[in-house]
């Protein structure tokens, strides 16, 4: 990291932090926070999808008092906005996990915390009071699963948050041109032994390696039963991008789905996650917790994925630009300006609570949106 801290008061918007992280990130760092697959147009489609999407407003609405509060898998948050896991905020900040984790905890959220984090789960379920969840892989080695769901249930996390689109790794290219690897003193700190693993690649990226020497790509449905017996904690499951995998999950006794693309981090030309969100919420019709990732950097994203169905959002790249930026205090202040700025389009729009901002706001707009 380079470059002095960034001018406080020029930091009003998600984009700003990006603008900011990226002076102080090294170029490896910001290429793996900040790339997808392949040629990215998944990755472009995210934001652009909610730029096809209008906001028709109502008028002469009480909305002197606007109520952002909401319930999921039996914890209340003061804002449905939730921070999305990620891998490697030591790349980001020497603040790490701990920091991001602070910072949710400040603001009242939930905090999603990787398997891949450069933290190990027990330190960051110590270092703060707030609601976490944890996402989790399952590995070829079932021993190693079991005992990641075990830590996380001693440790306190309450639900968690299994990631179903990675078999194998999508190709990113820009970290096989860099070389991606951590950087010496970062490792994965939940897999004590994973880096011997990765490096054993004498070239590309380190995370590729390690995904294909550990990662189960023959996981199936019946694996997310298995994975149900082991534990009490509520499972969602992300990376679902359609309407029968996401009924099948409730049917295998998930708690509900993250519709995500990964970030447009795995199959390039997937969905963009909003395009796919009302068809997933009307099958679950409330039989399960919707939530939604991809794409999400104003407030009036969020209120256009509430409008279509999610109950919640995550968020995941926003999180690292604040982080970079400025530590634990950049993860909070981008997540209170995504609360504040969906406050607003609550107001503007006429919805004065999470329930009164309904499908019927929403129309597709007819003209060409130019790219983000």
């Amino acid at each position: 990291m380079h470059d002095p801290r960034p001018d406080h008061p020029s930091l009003l918007t998600v984009d700003d932090f990006e603008r900011a992280a990226r002076a102080r990130l090294t170029k490896m760092a910001y290429d793996y926070f900040r790339s997808g697959a392949d040629e990215g147009r998944t990755l472009r489609e995210n934001r652009r999808a909610f730029r096809r999407l209008e906001i028709h407003y109502r008028v002469l609405v009480d909305v002197a008092e606007r109520d952002t509060r909401a319930t999921l898998l039996g914890t209340s948050v003061p804002f449905p906005i939730l921070v999305a896991p990620t891998a490697y905020h030591g790349l980001a900040h020497e603040g790490a996990e701990i920091a991001s984790s602070r910072a949710a905890s400040e603001l009242g959220t939930i905090f999603t915390l990787s398997t891949l984090s450069t933290t190990s789960l027990e330190a960051v379920a110590a270092a703060s009071p707030g609601p976490k969840w944890f996402q989790l892989y399952v590995h070829k080695d079932r021993g190693l699963t079991r005992a990641l769901v075990e830590r996380a249930e001693s440790a306190g996390y309450q639900a968690l948050m299994l990631t179903v689109d990675t078999p194998i790794l999508g190709r990113r290219i820009a970290d096989v041109r860099n070389g991606f690897a951590l950087p010496e003193g970062l490792v994965m700190a939940n897999l004590a032994d994973a880096a011997a693993d990765a490096a054993a690649a004498d070239k590309g990226s380190l995370l590729a390696a390690y995904v294909a020497s550990r990662h189960d790509a023959s996981l199936t449905w019946r694996d997310v039963e298995w994975l149900g017996g082991l534990t009490r904690l509520p499972i969602l499951l992300k990376g679902i991008v359609r309407p029968d995998d996401a009924l099948r999950a409730l049917g295998c006794g998930a708690a509900g789905v993250v519709v995500s693309n990964h970030g447009a981090r795995q199959l390039d030309g997937a969905p963009a996650t909003i395009e796919v969100l009302p068809a997933i919420a009307d099958a679950v019709a409330g039989r399960g917790l919707v939530l939604m990732d991809g794409g999400i950097r104003w407030g009036t994203d969020v209120l256009k994925a509430l409008a279509l169905g999610a109950r919640a959002v995550l968020v995941g790249r926003p999180v690292l630009w604040g982080l970079a930026a400025l530590g634990g205090e950049g993860v909070a202040r981008v997540l209170a300006t995504l609360r504040d700025e969906l406050s607003t389009a609550m107001a503007l729009a006429g919805c004065p609570t999470l329930e009164s901002i309904d499908r019927d706001l929403i129309r597709r707009t007819r003209r060409s949106m130019p790219a983000p």
